[in-house]
Order: C-alpha cells, then sequence, then structure tokens
C-alpha cells in the first residue's frame, strides 16, 4: 500500500513542478523515480532491520 501512495504522490509531484515550468517534463519524472525506488529499498531492507535474533 505505502508503494501505490508514494507512486501517487511522485506523479502528482511531477505534474505540479511540471506545470510551474521550473525544470523539464523528464527532470520532474526523475523525482518520481526517486521517491519510487527510495520506498522499494526500504520496503526490502526493513525486515533485515527489525530481527530480534541477534
Amino acid at each position: 500500500m505505502g508503494l501505490v501512495v508514494t507512486a501517487t504522490f511522485g506523479l502528482v509531484v511531477w505534474i505540479v513542478i511540471w506545470g510551474m515550468g521550473t525544470v523539464s517534463g523528464f527532470d520532474a519524472a526523475i523525482i518520481g523515480v526517486v521517491l519510487v525506488l527510495v520506498v522499494t529499498a526500504v520496503r526490502n531492507v526493513l525486515p533485515y532491520l527489525s530481527r530480534k535474533d541477534r
């Protein structure tokens, strides 16, 4: 569920930044892709960080 929320947030950020005209559409899309990649990495690493059997 968190990945869907992050992807939606990234899409909204992309549209807002692109709509303001401060950066190109591709540069704004890279921000959304980075957000999704960070959340995916955190979801994959989190189970290993919360292990109690060390």
